[in-house]
């Protein structure tokens, strides 16, 4: 009866108010979780339950009343000292498994790179496609191999229930299996920033013929139309969570939304011309001309793109300036 309730618990929770349970593994977690829950209810039913039962049962009704003498019980002191610490090991002991089969990485895992930085993920495939979403086949082993290129990050599934922090300077690492196909949402949680809550993407779990078909199609991005690479850059290299496009909104940045030949008023009272001079010194030297009424949060992408994406980025914005 007491494994049926925890399964009906468990179920109940994935249905009010855990997140869709993606891998086999947060399954084990939530089960987990449901048995604490259980018998942390019954244990504090028990002790707040006895404790008003003795306090109503013993309690002094006259000034005359005289405290009853009760002595003590060996053995039932030995076992509300012993079933807790069975419970207590037990539950340690679930958990080290959980937690050893999450970081013993299987082999032959399918790898994939992903950068956090201000305030985006970046993804990279060992064919050279990049995203700024994770794009994976439904029950094959995927590795995430993690690090920061400025501050510390900390990449989230909460349907998978897993965590990582992404290092600047190293490497970190988390795995899964996903055995359910969909979108799923990937979290900073790690405060990053003034756009840290706006530092999230998406995993996509496909079938290995949608993946090898959506690999295919990345694989082609050099091919595209300049403005469609610098499209594809400026969401993946984050520029989207700081700069709108499109309706002139004000985000961290400036929006960039028909500025192009137009004057842009600098922190120092002076104007510049917005031309491809001042949009390519903006992304590699940002703090040489800063927009009056913003603050200097924009990181360098110096070494971090190459002439051809710099031409495409530039195309992109010139292209939203009708």
């Amino acid at each position: 009866m007491f494994i049926k309730a925890l399964m009906i618990s468990q179920q109940a929770q994935a249905q009010n108010f855990m997140p869709t349970e993606g891998t086999e593994i947060a399954g084990r977690v939530d089960s987990l979780y449901a048995f604490l829950l259980v018998t942390s209810a019954i244990a504090c039913a028990i002790l707040i339950g006895g404790m008003i039962y003795f306090a109503l049962k013993y309690k002094r009704r006259t000034d005359t009343d005289k405290t009853a003498y009760i002595t003590h019980n060996t053995f039932l002191e030995f076992l509300w000292s012993f079933i807790p610490l069975v419970i207590f090991l037990g539950v340690f002991a679930w958990g080290w498994i959980i937690y050893n089969d999450m970081r013993s990485f299987p082999k032959d895992a399918l790898e994939v790179h992903v950068f956090g930085r201000q305030w985006a993920w970046e993804v990279q495939y060992k064919s050279g496609v990049t995203s700024n979403e994770i794009v994976v086949p439904v029950n094959r082993d995927v590795k995430i191999i993690l690090t920061a290129t400025d501050v510390l990050h900390s990449f989230y599934i909460p349907s998978f229930r897993i965590k990582q922090d992404a290092v600047p300077g190293r490497y970190t690492a988390l795995w899964f299996r996903a055995n359910k196909m969909g979108e799923f949402h990937v979290f900073c949680t790690e405060y990053c920033g003034t756009s840290h809550s706006g530092m999230i993407t998406k995993l996509r779990v496909v079938s290995q013929t949608d993946y090898d078909k959506w690999l295919e199609e990345a694989s082609n991005f050099k091919f595209l139309p300049l403005v469609d690479q610098g499209k594809q850059l400026f969401t993946t290299k984050g520029c989207v969570a700081c700069h709108d496009v499109d309706a002139g909104t004000v985000k961290v940045g400036p929006s960039l939304h028909k500025k192009f030949n137009t004057q842009e008023l600098l922190a120092d009272g002076s104007a510049i011309l917005v031309d491809e001079n001042y949009v390519r010194e903006s992304i590699l030297n940002p703090s040489a001309k800063w927009v009056k009424g913003f603050t200097a949060a924009m990181p360098s992408f110096q070494g971090q793109l190459s002439e051809m994406e710099l031409n495409a980025l530039i195309e992109f914005i010139k292209s939203k300036a009708q």
